[in-house]
């Protein structure tokens, strides 16, 4: 499970993060919004990337506030950006391996764990091609296996379908719906993509202006009236 304990984020006169509250128990959980309504915000929150004037994040009884970025990223958390980063003049395997060189686990364990994520998101016959000759699928695809490699506890996307075609995004979900069975790690997932929120996600959270309005089964949610209202561009009832 992971709570999030009445997190509030000042960045001067702006509010981006309202004493939000909410406890993500399911394998994959979604977090929605408006732009500006503080979804990246809360993620970056739980990276360690913007402090928080109130509030906890814990995660199986770890509260990860109290840790440096690093040292989340050591203790199992995982994340992949908006823009995916992987290094051009790295191959698919050099990019994922990069992601444990922190580890103290032989060469061979670490070679061994980078070629079975690189199997699981369909990557293995692409190891040893550069970061350059990547088309934006298989690069998305190079980001997910860095963040699956190296025992991860939690997975958090964002915005990982941008720019994909459906069929791409239909993949992307399925792996994301496998993760949970793959590693044992839990996934929050920021996508503007309602169907694929939908398709995925057990339970949303929805942000506006910094605030919780909604939160649980993600059916319920996405026919809240202030959900449609805020999000998806209905008059308020």
């Amino acid at each position: 499970m992971i709570e999030v304990q009445n997190v509030t984020v000042r960045f001067g006169g702006v509010v981006a993060l309202d004493g939000v509250e909410a406890q993500f128990a399911n394998p994959v959980s979604g977090i929605i919004g408006p732009n500006g309504a503080g979804k990246t915000t809360l993620m970056n929150v739980v990276s360690g990337f913007v402090a928080a004037q109130n509030g906890q994040i814990v995660k199986d009884n770890q509260n990860l506030m109290g840790l440096a970025p690093y040292k989340r990223a050591h203790w199992g958390l995982r994340r992949s950006f908006q823009k995916e980063e992987i290094a051009d003049d790295l191959t698919v395997a050099e990019n994922v391996l990069v992601q444990v060189d922190h580890s103290t686990l032989t060469a061979a364990h670490k070679n061994k764990d980078v070629a079975h994520v690189l199997e699981i998101v369909g990557m293995a016959d692409q190891a040893d091609r550069p970061g350059a000759r990547l088309n934006s699928f298989e690069r998305r695809l190079t980001d997910v296996a860095k963040c699956l490699v190296g025992d991860p506890k939690l997975i958090m996307f964002d915005e990982p379908a941008g720019g994909l075609s459906v069929e791409e995004t239909a993949r992307l979900g399925d792996l994301i719906l496998d993760i949970h069975a793959r590693t044992g790690a839990q996934t929050l997932v920021i996508d503007h993509d309602v169907d694929l929120i939908a398709r995925i996600c057990s339970e949303t959270l929805v942000l506006d202006f910094g605030r919780k309005i909604a939160f649980g089964p993600t059916a319920e949610v996405l026919s809240d009236p202030k959900v449609k209202a805020a999000y998806l561009g209905t008059e308020d009832i």
